[in-house]
């Protein structure tokens, strides 16, 4: 489940002749658009490989558009943590180069409006700060020196100050109270609460809440001052993301959006947009007549207009987003789309005559053009997941990625794209990374629905291979044409297997009234496009469809232990990470208080349904040996989900097998501890789809 705010090495010859997964890997990739001839393709992905790549994200656009400052994520192997730095690369060509300044770690780096510097964050001095270094990237300087972290920032337009993401105490009238609470908090173990949220995804929350400060810079581009709260006193949060703020370009306002319900905020998805001077006063609600959620405000590149992202419904998941523009004031707002998909990272285009936004659509992540006066879409991107992207000087740079290549960043002024982003390519080169192959079929109501099926990697023909089926989480998170570093399918190409992925009802990209067939209906509709998806692959002529093991995470694993008591017959074997057994347990006690909306209300009042999409209710039927995973961090799906899963099958003599990560959450994201935890799976479903004999 995903949050708005909120996946012994056998020689690959002898695993084609015996037509069999090994029980772990060798290594692997994808193919990579490189300067040079790559070398033969010839292995898999290993799952180290894959921890071990490079991860590109962040594409940044100097003012005047010459350059792109991008983020890297490298992997610190000894100490199982990933290490992130900043690199530049000229627009006109030429090889990227890391920045001197990631020594320190770097991190959420913005350009200087002038050009001439670039700040970041890094921890290099005990905490979270803001750091400044020249263009080149060669020395760093501490900008600010909080005493406690900085989550994000912006620069405002003329550079004279920066606006600071920083969790204080509503009731503290400055940051020394906030540290001086903090301190003493830390001489007791004791934590007490008087509403929820208790936890947030992987820790107990500190009843703190992210104001947004004006930092005064000085002539250096320094602290020059106090900082100073411009939602003092306000019960609100404020993301550190790049979708939840912005200063307009006279530097004189800012807006962002938020939630102002006090005790109630956990029970509704209702945000509001609000707008503030800089200069101080009290913030305006622009959005208080919608009751759904109102957030990522953007201005203008003129600061003549103010569009946002907004969706209509209170408290339905997958709710698609409406791109709203009005005037700088808030005033004269209109609705600029209706589409049938749901649009996320709203920004301006240079020109200020359009915007860009990205949405699911039919298994991919697109980037498209809106008009900004008659809301006409275009899309710029084909196949595949585009992340995070940024247009000035005419300049627009993504990060995008696919099924067979990692994220690299991609360049387009007028003509075809261009990828200017190196990361990975030696062992990209080497790799086998097969194309998912997209196929639809008739589902729950006899309407389409989209999966792909993979062929292992190094497949001969005219010989069949065992399967394993992947199932999503959310539920309402689809499979898109991307490279995850959770649930990679190439991972189980590599080890020999095809791969099945289905995006049963309830995933979006497919239009609203396909995303709200879930609703309600968590066990029956989504169970119901599964088993026909799997039907239809019936006759492929390269799947052993008796040797096949189905996979799933959060609300895929809610859907094995499903499959479990209800569709156990094609399975050899079963993998839960993160599941659910006790839906009314769950709904009571994970971190999104509004979440009991996807069955239409809390337990007490909507029994039948619990009930009837509940796994514990179908337990006594489970046959199937199933391997469970769980993090004790986990408090989206905590840990007691997959305790019970696990003493079920136990006391019914089922084979089973328990994986305890004591120091991860819902995702598993230390590398070492993925690669460890990837190899229990491999292994289990190994075992389970060995040829008899």
């Amino acid at each position: 489940m995903t949050r708005t705010r909120w996946m012994a090495a056998v020689a690959f010859g002898s695993l084609i002749l015996a037509a069999t997964p090994s029980l772990a890997q060798q290594a692997s990739s994808a193919p990579a658009a490189a300067a040079g001839a790559p070398a033969p393709a010839s292995r898999g992905l290993s799952l180290k490989d894959l921890a071990m790549m490079e991860r590109v994200s962040e594409p940044r656009v100097s003012p005047d558009g010459r350059q792109i400052l991008y983020a890297v994520r490298t992997t610190d192997w000894d100490g199982n943590k990933g290490v992130n730095g900043l690199w530049l690369v000229d627009v006109s060509g030429g090889e990227p180069h890391r920045l001197a300044i990631s020594e320190g770690g770097a991190s959420g780096a913005r350009w200087a409006p002038d050009g001439g510097a670039i700040y970041f964050l890094s921890s290099r001095g005990g905490s979270n700060q803001v750091w400044r270094t020249d263009a080149a990237g060669m020395a760093a300087a501490q900008v600010t020196t909080l005493p406690f972290d900085v989550s994000g920032f912006r620069i405002a337009p003329d550079g004279k100050s920066l606006v600071l993401a920083v969790s204080v105490f509503v009731d503290c009238d400055t940051l020394a109270c906030t540290k001086t609470r903090l301190d003493a908090r830390g001489k007791s173990t004791l934590q007490t609460y008087d509403r929820l949220p208790l936890r947030d995804f992987d820790h107990w929350v500190d009843t703190r809440r992210t104001h947004l400060f004006v930092q005064p810079l000085n002539g250096s581009g320094l602290s020059g001052g106090e900082p100073r709260d411009l939602m003092a006193g306000l019960d609100a949060d404020v993301s550190a993301g790049d979708s939840s703020f912005d200063i307009s370009p006279d530097g004189r306002t800012l807006v962002y959006g938020t939630q102002t319900q006090g005790g109630g905020e956990a029970f509704t998805s209702n945000s509001d947009v609000f707008r503030v001077a800089l200069d101080g006063g009290a913030p305006v609600n622009l959005t208080e007549a919608n009751k759904g959620s109102d957030g990522n405000p953007v201005f203008s590149p003129n600061g003549r207009q103010l569009a946002w992202l907004s969706a209509p419904r209170e408290n339905v998941g997958g709710d698609q987003a409406a791109v709203w523009v009005a005037d700088a004031d808030g005033t004269g707002a209109r609705k600029l789309t209706d589409w049938d998909r749901g649009a996320g990272g709203l920004q301006w285009r240079t020109d200020g005559r359009s915007l860009l936004v990205s949405a699911a659509d039919e298994g991919q992540n697109r980037l498209f053009s809106v008009d900004a006066r008659t809301g006409r879409i275009t899309p710029l991107t084909g196949n595949g997941t585009v992340g995070a992207y940024e247009e000035r000087a005419g300049v627009l740079a993504y990060a995008h990625e696919s099924f067979v290549a990692p994220t690299q960043i991609f360049i387009q002024t007028r003509g075809e794209p261009r990828q200017i982003s190196r990361q990975n390519a030696e062992v990209l080169a080497q790799l086998d990374l097969p194309k998912g192959e997209a196929f639809t079929f008739a589902g729950w109501n006899n309407e389409p629905v989209q999966g792909w099926v993979f062929k292992p990697a190094g497949a001969v023909e005219g010989r069949r291979y065992p399967a394993v089926y992947l199932i999503h989480g959310g539920p309402k998170s689809p499979w898109t044409e991307n490279w995850s570093y959770r649930w990679n399918p190439q991972v189980y190409t590599a080890a020999g297997y095809a791969v099945v992925m289905i995006n049963f009802h309830g995933s979006p990209g497919y239009g609203q009234a396909f995303t709200d067939a879930i609703n309600d209906h968590w066990g029956d509709r989504p169970l119901e496009d599964l088993e026909k998806g799997w039907a239809a692959l019936s006759s492929n002529p390269w799947i052993d469809g008796d040797r096949a093991c189905a996979l799933g995470a959060s609300y895929g694993g809610y859907m094995v232990n499903m499959i479990a008591g209800k569709w156990n017959g094609p399975w050899r074997c079963l993998v839960n990470h993160a599941g659910v057994f006790d839906v009314p347990q769950l709904m009571n006690a994970m971190d999104i208080g509004n979440f009991i909306w996807e069955f239409g209300g809390p337990s007490w009042e909507r029994k039948a349904v619990y009930d009837a999409f509940n796994p514990e209710t179908y337990a006594g039927d489970w046959k199937t040996p199933m391997l469970v995973l769980h993090g004790s961090k986990d408090f989206r799906v905590p840990m007691e989900q997959g305790l019970a899963t696990f003493s079920a099958l136990q006391r019914q003599g089922v084979p089973s097998r328990f994986v305890h990560v004591p120091d991860e959450n819902h995702w598993v994201l230390k590398p070492r501890t993925w690669v460890d935890w990837q190899q229990e799976i491999l292994d289990w479903v190994g075992r389970y789809t060995a040829p008899a004999g």
